[in-house]
Order: structure tokens, then C-alpha cells, then sequence
């Protein structure tokens, strides 16, 4: 179905799901701004975690960076609505996506695609897989996506919205189809070149008096540096091991890895009005066991999940037309250590009606070392410029803050025959609070009334509280007709949001 609709990339699948957005984030072809049900995070710096939990067989992506996910040799994308945690990975209040790849078939398959379409769009992908004996099979894919820019960078000659990126994954494979253990290795790579994507501008500048473009997809912006390079890689090793005829045991490693070089020209223009070069570089080590139970009208599991990850944003904002070479520079590392313990079980009353309880707990950890400096004459010297530091740093700042919470989940359903299912459901979500790293901490409370801004006063003044969500639902879902025609989905939903912002009251 993705190919027929010609999906290209995971925000492709926000345009054929209902209340699913997913876009790529300011200017860049990589960075996923993700929202279901209208909760998710817009902001991709470190510190501001995501909302809706992205997934690559089964391994939590914990930053958005390089999360815009081509697809290629995938079996399956999962949507899934409201909070999660109670079954798998990492806690998430607004939904998870869940990026499936197949497995491999135990005879030689070898498996060729090519795509040539308008603005010279051309793909190739070649998969090919082998076994290497009754139980073990080796395979993999290799992707080369490209298209021309739907525009032209006036300022630059660069075209925009135009696509360069190399992909690969390869797969060891052993056990499984009908054996009691599988065991799958896989790592994959991607390499991102394409040009930065500038902007278009509503309304004429107010100093240059530069008019709208008549094509929305050209653009005026003038920062290209740094070059834009994504590059992202990860290893994982999925064992799923059935103990008996009740119990089954999986586990799920992961290490990844990305580092994104990204101009971000805010103006859109040729003047240094608002751009900001910047960097982002992130790793993870994650950790999750779960034992799953099926007995008879009882069946559930219990789980455990571990996050080490380390987000590291530095990027420069140059207002040179405000103050001729006035850059104001932030280094912000915001380092997240969680762990978890989950579990959900259904009950069969009847072979009609079912019912489902979970929880989970929370403990997370968040570090920070925040570092705002301004600079004059240029650019900060982190981004090549030759600004001079002026005056003293307006945040210099470390931090730790801790965050727990239980979260239960409850739902029970009717099934009056196989084709027709009534439902109630209540789901709380919770995403730890943290650092700002837009915060200045100069502006912080002088609350013990001596003259000075200490570390527990800044800390006071960039922390935020957690996000809380309690999430209800009643719907039906069903066949009418012609199941191969028809599907009827209907419900009601409500999410009621608890966000505490640095230095306001709550919002709701």
C-alpha cells in the first residue's frame, strides 16, 4: 500500500492518517517534528524531548535528528494513538511510530527497485538476502535516493528541497520460522547531503523592501554554512527466545549514533537578519527485556527498559542587521539516564468481553551544562566567525534534576461478533521535565536577596516541570458492507494536558 501511494518518507504516513502530523523540521530534509492528536515537541534542541516516541524495529530513536526514516525494505508502519509505555520502550504521551523492516526469507532472494519521476527524481534499491546454513541468513539493502529542488536558491544558485542521501542496513539473522530462538543483528547507515531548505517569505522585507516570490518553493536565504551533512548509525541485536508454551522472553540492544551540520536561515534573505548555523550530535545505549505470558483467557507481559543518551546542540544566532556583527552563541549539553518498569495484562470475562489493566514507572535523570555567550564583530569562533566574546556569559550553568511518576492505563471492549468492537479506554502519559537551554540565566531571581545569580537560582529559573496527559476514549470500530470496501472507525477522545513552563503558571 505505501508503494502504490508512492510513500517516499516516514512523513509521508502523516498525510494518510487521521490526526497524525509529521513534518520535517525547520531546514533541514532529516530533522521529524511529529505530533498526534496535536501533542507532540516542535523544538528540536537538545533538552526538549520528544512527544511522540519514534521507532526503529522496536529500538526507541531518542533524539529527531536524522528520524525522518526512508522507506525501503519495510514490512510495516505502526501508528499508535495516546500515551504508551505500558507495553514496550521508552513512556511517550502522545503516540508512538513504529518503523518495522522485514525479516529474512530462508531461501536466496534478490530484489532490485528503480524509480524515475518528475525534477529528475531517480531511486534505486537493491536488497539481497542468503541462508547460510538451516538457521542462519545473511542479508541486506542498499538505497540511493536523489531528486533535483522543487526551487532555486536566488541567493545561492543551490537548488531547494532537492534530495541527496545513501542508505544500507544488513541483517544476521539466526533461528526462528518455527524454530524456539531468534536471533537478529542488524546495523544500518545513512548519509544526508542535500541542501539546506530555505524558506519562502509571506510578506516583503521590511528593510531590503525584497517582494514575495512568485514560487513558494525559491527562496532568498544566504546562509550555507556549515554544509549540510546528516550522517546516522546504529547497531541492535532483537532475541526472542520461547521458554514454553506460556512464556516467551525478548530482549532489545541498541547503540546509536548521529551528528547533523544544518544552516538555518530564519529570514530567508541574503542579510544576516536572523541565521543560525548549527550542530547537533547525539548517541544512545538503550537496554529492554520483556517476558510475555499467554495462558489461556489471561495474557500480558512485564518489562524493562534502560535510556543512556547524550544530546549535544550548538548553533550560533546572527542578528547582524539588529547590531552590525551581534551573535548570541549556545552550547547546550542535556544528557538523559531513565529507567523503567511496565506491564499489561488482558483478561478474557467472556469470548466477547475483555479486560486490559497496565502501569508503568518512571525514573529519569536529566544532566545539563548550558553555556549562552554573545559575541561582536562576526560569528562565534565555534562556527568559524571572528566575533570577540562581549561581556560575560549570559548563562553559564549545571545542572541535575530527577523526575518519577506511575502511570497506569485501563480499557475494556466488547466484541458482539469478530467484525465489531466497542470500547472504553483511560491512559495517563508522562514525559519528565528538564533544562531550557534557551533560557538566559542572568534573568534569573535574585531569591536570596545578595546581589548574585547562584547555580541553584539558575537552575531554579531554566528548569521546567514534567508533562502529564490523561487521555479517554470511547469508540466503535468495524466492517459495514464489503469489508474489502468499507471500514467504519468512530469515537470520541480527550486529552487533558498538564505543562509546566519555565517562569508562567500551568497551561492547560
Amino acid at each position: 500500500a505505501l508503494e502504490q501511494r508512492g510513500a517516499v518518507d516516514l512523513t509521508d504516513i502523516g498525510n494518510i492518517t487521521p490526526n497524525t502530523t509529521m513534518e520535517t523540521s525547520r531546514g533541514t530534509n532529516s530533522t521529524l517534528s511529529a505530533f498526534i492528536r496535536g501533542i507532540g515537541q516542535q523544538d528540536p534542541v537538545s533538552g526538549f524531548e520528544q512527544g511522540v516516541g519514534i521507532y526503529l524495529d522496536d529500538v526507541y530513536l531518542n533524539r529527531p535528528q536524522a528520524a525522518v526514516l526512508d522507506i525501503y525494505d519495510v514490512e510495516r508502519i505502526e501508528v499508535l494513538r495516546g500515551p504508551q509505555g505500558t507495553l514496550y520502550g521508552r513512556n511517550t504521551i502522545g503516540g508512538a511510530v513504529k518503523y518495522v523492516t522485514r525479516e529474512l526469507p530462508q531461501e536466496l532472494s534478490i530484489r532490485a527497485r528503480a524509480t524515475y519521476g518528475t525534477f529528475d527524481q531517480a531511486e534505486g534499491v537493491l536488497t539481497a538476502s542468503a541462508p547460510l546454513g538451516d538457521i542462519v541468513r545473511v542479508g541486506g539493502s542498499v538505497a540511493r535516493l536523489t531528486r533535483d529542488g522543487f526551487g532555486t536558491n536566488l541567493t545561492t544558485g543551490l537548488d531547494n528541497y532537492d534530495k541527496d542521501v545513501w542508505a544500507a542496513r544488513g541483517t544476521l539473522e539466526m533461528g526462528g520460522h518455527g524454530e524456539p530462538v531468534l536471533i537478529r543483528i542488524s546495523g544500518d547507515y545513512s548519509r544526508d547531503r542535500s541542501n539546506p531548505r530555505g524558506g519562502t517569505r509571506l510578506i516583503p522585507g521590511l528593510q531590503s523592501g525584497a517582494p514575495v516570490l512568485a514560487n513558494v518553493f525559491d527562496t532568498r536565504a544566504g546562509l550555507n554554512s556549515p554544509v549540510q551533512d546528516i550522517e546516522a548509525y546504529g547497531l541492535a541485536m532483537n532475541v526472542t527466545a520461547e521458554l514454553s508454551d506460556v512464556f516467551t522472553l525478548r530482549s532489545i540492544s541498541a547503540w546509536r549514533k548521529d551528528s547533523t551540520y544544518s544552516p538555518i536561515d530564519f529570514d530567508a534573505l541574503p542579510a544576516a537578519d536572523l541565521d543560525v548555523p548549527g550542530v547537533y550530535f547525539n548517541q544512545q545505549i538503550s537496554q529492554e527485556f520483556q517476558l510475555q505470558v499467554d495462558a489461556g483467557p489471561l495474557n500480558g507481559m512485564v518489562g524493562f527498559y534502560y535510556l543512556d543518551a547524550k544530546a549535544d546542540t550548538l548553533f550560533d544566532v546572527r542578528l547582524f542587521t539588529t547590531l552590525a556583527g551581534l551573535t548570541a552563541f549556545t552550547k547546550a549539553e542535556v544528557d538523559t539516564e531513565t529507567y523503567a518498569v511496565f506491564g499489561d495484562f488482558t483478561y478474557d470475562l467472556t469470548d466477547q468481553l475483555s479486560l486490559s489493566v497496565g502501569g508503568r514507572y518512571t525514573w529519569d535523570e536529566r544532566s545539563a551544562n548550558i553555556l549562552r555567550q554573545n559575541y561582536l564583530g562576526g560569528g562565534s569562533p565555534f562556527f568559524g566567525g571572528a566575533g570577540v566574546a562581549f561581556g560575560a556569559a549570559s548563562t553559564n550553568f549545571q545542572g541535575v534534576r530527577n523526575f518519577n511518576k506511575f502511570t497506569p492505563r485501563a480499557s475494556i471492549s466488547f466484541q458482539p461478533t469478530p467484525d465489531h468492537n466497542i470500547y472504553a479506554s483511560f491512559a495517563q502519559g508522562f514525559k519528565g521535565g528538564g533544562f531550557d537551554p534557551r533560557g538566559v540565566g542572568a534573568n534569573a531571581p535574585d531569591t536570596n536577596a545578595n546581589g548574585l545569580r547562584d547555580n541553584a537560582e539558575v537552575a531554579a529559573f531554566l528548569s521546567f516541570r514534567p508533562e502529564k496527559v490523561d487521555s479517554y476514549e470511547l469508540g466503535y470500530k468495524g466492517y459495514l458492507f464489503d469489508r474489502a470496501l468499507y471500514i467504519a472507525v468512530a469515537g470520541f477522545h480527550a486529552n487533558y494536558t498538564d505543562v509546566q513552563i519555565p517562569g508562567s503558571v500551568a497551561c492547560t
